[in-house]
């Protein structure tokens, strides 16, 4: 008979950031195990609050599933002597599965024929299963930080308080530190602090609601957020949508309690970012807005517990927030007394990266890399607004301001620069340099902050690759991966037409100096190919969230250089893989591209010479070709790669021909090549647009 299983952690109050990960552990080590075990079950569902992790399995089987597998033992030969006599071998071999011989059969594989068994394994017991893989779980939870406590070793979050552990009715044993599992819980540590008990799985979420706690994180999230909305309409605004802040201050209560504050509306001066910042980042208070979208003088805190005296707690909450606010006005108003340029040089003293220099090198690198980007671009008339402002771009590093706050960088750029009497569009330049800030974030809106964007990324990228510390696995501390992201999309969105390869050198010319003393590792690919080697990376997992991924690696291998045009041609190539035609155009030059690659290293080099054709279908194949040539290369220089498909597509029937009727492998040795050159000419075509020998043809058709 199927039975529940419950397990839940209870501690004291886990860090926000900590509870989900933990629990996505919890669940995978536990199922894990129960998979291995062959112990069946249904649905797993998980809770989470500050003070408990939990997991709840539903319908666990009595056992784990018996199987019958075969058992391989020594060789056929090493088992039977020359008379088909059972040796030693065979002997102990049944003995140890406690077998007679003659049950033992023979399996023939690949290394010769062996002596076998089929063996009935039984399943486990669920408890005796359930008892080694809790205690699996429960230890292979992994914090980004714990602590011990106490006189034991193990460690965890934050200390444990209790540990309950049921299948069905049944207590299970699991020791986690110096705690015993049990059936005993506990609510919410000030409106239920006591000991509850439970008699079964199925009651745990209804009876922590009884005790003032919402176990399930998204029940609870969505009522903090209909609590947020109702409270922002009473207090005659609207919320100011935070879905990161809404889910942190999920997992800082267990019963969401919102009250409606407010501040002195004078600071409303001061930039509506500081403001917002000031009540999330210290407070995780919720911001107003009026009508129009312009903050309101209100803010919604959350607490963890409805009070007696309402109004005693919110005069400790805009106390709080009273003091920030104040900090914050003096930070800025201090920080507008120098202005941006004045504190240029002080970046000279802030080191970006040990082997790489200061903010001042930084900027002084890229914002020659700028310069370049704008006339590689076409953007040369906006050369002295992204010279000032790429000046100008990190300045604000070395502010009171940025110093408390370093999400506001960028944002004070922009405020002082206004400040201190600088155009609107270098202001706008020092913001828009940081966008996007990550993959849902605006792109920049003017060329000038986004070419600077472009710029100080590229040097970032250059320069860690140049120095060896490229990403490796889930460890990115330089956040290349968004950088180089980033980049694209600025690049696709804005449009830009420009070599990223000659973007790359120049960036590693302007790093040159810093890397003169870096010694590479024997048989190191050089920095400029790990840099484009991971743009590519990039643009397959990027493309590929919309697109085959074969077809997108055809775009690639025949080159990227050109981020726009290779988007163009991968766009038109995807809608051609699509007809049922394309199969046997990609058969065509796969039978290209494979006579090339087998003989064409044979082949001396040159052109083709029609002269020396001798078939019919192979003169009108060139006749066709070069019609198509001229025709591809018009459609490529105008970004019309579906014309250039289309032309290229023509040639099929002619190419078919070719091969039903011309031996390409003709004994004529100049013949032969005169062939095979005209067959690369062909592929070279193709490659204009794809490397189609890259494409799976056989499932094109049902794309």
């Amino acid at each position: 008979m199927a039975r529940d299983l419950l397990l839940e952690v209870g501690a004291e109050e886990i860090p926000a950031s900590f509870i989900v990960p933990a629990l996505e552990d919890l669940k995978r080590v536990l199922t894990e195990r129960m998979a291995d075990a062959r112990l069946k079950h249904g649905e797993v569902r998980t809770f989470g609050t500050p003070r408990r992790l939990a997991i709840w399995v539903r319908d666990v089987a009595d056992a784990g599933e018996d199987i019958t597998k075969e058992v391989l033992g020594p060789s056929a030969k090493a088992a039977f002597d020359a008379q088909g006599k059972p040796t030693k071998a065979a002997e102990k071999f049944a003995e140890g599965l406690k077998l007679t011989v003659d049950a033992l059969g023979r399996t023939t594989t690949a290394k010769g024929e062996y002596v076998s068994a089929r063996v009935e394994e039984k399943g486990r017991p669920a408890d005796a299963i359930l008892q080694d893989a809790l205690h699996a779980a429960v230890h292979g939870i992994n914090f980004k930080k714990s602590m011990r406590w106490g006189d034991v070793d193990t460690s965890f979050a934050r200390p444990v308080q209790w540990l309950v552990a049921l299948l069905g009715d049944t207590e299970l044993a699991v020791v986690l530190g110096d705690v015993k599992s049990g059936r005993t819980t506990y609510g919410h540590r000030f409106l239920a602090p006591g000991p509850i008990p439970l008699k079964a799985p199925a009651d745990y979420e209804s009876t922590l609601e009884k005790a003032h706690v919402l176990a399930d994180l998204g029940k609870r999230r969505a009522s903090l957020v209909e609590k947020l909305h109702a409270a922002a309409k009473g207090a005659g605004g609207q919320l100011m949508e935070d879905e990161g802040l809404v889910d942190q201050v999920t997992n800082l209560v267990e019963l969401p309690n919102p009250v409606v504050g407010s501040f002195d509306p004078r600071h409303l001066d001061l930039p509506p970012e500081v403001l917002v910042q000031e009540m999330k980042s210290h407070q995780r208070y919720f911001s107003l807005l009026d009508a129009q979208g312009k903050l309101l003088p209100r803010f919604i805190a959350v607490s963890n517990t409805p009070v007696r005296d309402a109004q005693l707690s919110l005069r400790g909450y805009e106390r709080v927030l009273r003091a920030r606010l104040a900090d914050g006005r003096f930070f800025f108003d201090e920080d507008r007394r120098t202005p941006l340029a004045d504190r240029v040089e002080k970046l000279g003293r802030v080191v970006w990266q040990g082997q790489l220099g200061t903010y001042l090198e930084k900027v002084e690198r890229f914002r020659a890399l700028a310069g370049f980007l704008a006339q590689a671009t076409g953007r040369a008339g906006e050369a002295a607004t992204v010279e000032r402002a790429a000046t100008l771009s990190k300045a604000d590093l070395v502010t009171g301001m940025v110093g408390e706050f370093p999400e506001l960088q960028g944002v004070m750029g922009r405020e002082y620069a206004k400040a201190g009497g600088e155009p609107d569009a270098v202001a706008l330049a020092i913001f828009e340099h940081y966008l996007p800030r990550g993959a849902e974030d605006a792109l920049p809106s003017q060329d000038a902050g986004a070419l600077i964007g472009l710029a100080d990324r590229l040097d970032s990228l250059c320069g860690i690759f140049a120095i060896g510390k490229a990403p490796s696995g889930a460890a990115d501390p330089f956040a290349l991966r968004r950088a180089c992201l980033s980049i694209i999309r600025i690049v696709l969105g804005r449009g830009y037409r420009f070599s990223l390869s000659a973007a790359v050198d120049e960036a590693l010319r302007l790093l040159a100096p810093k890397l003169a003393n870096v010694k590479r590792k024997p048989g190191e690919a050089a920095p400029r190919e790990q840099v484009l080697e991971f743009f590519r990376g990039r643009l397959k997992a990027l493309w590929g969230e919309q697109h085959r991924t074969d077809v997108v690696e055809a775009v690639l291998a025949v080159g990227f250089d050109d981020l726009v045009a290779a988007k163009k041609r991968l766009e038109a190539l995807s809608l051609l893989v699509g007809h049922s035609d394309f199969q046997p155009l990609a058969a065509a030059f796969k039978r290209v591209v494979n006579i090339v690659e087998k003989q064409g290293k044979d082949v001396a080099g040159g052109q083709t010479n029609p002269q020396r054709f001798t078939d019919e279908p192979e003169k009108n194949l060139h006749t066709a070709f070069t019609q198509a040539r001229d025709k591809v290369g018009e459609r490529v220089r105008a970004d019309d790669f579906a014309g250039a498909l289309k032309e290229i597509t023509g040639l099929k029937p002619a190419v078919d021909t070719f091969f039903d009727k011309v031996m390409v492998m003709a004994e004529d040795k100049d013949l032969r090549e005169n062939r095979i050159r005209f067959l690369t000419e062909i592929g070279a075509l193709f490659n204009q647009v794809a490397d189609f020998s890259k494409i799976q043809a056989e499932t094109a058709a049902a794309a």
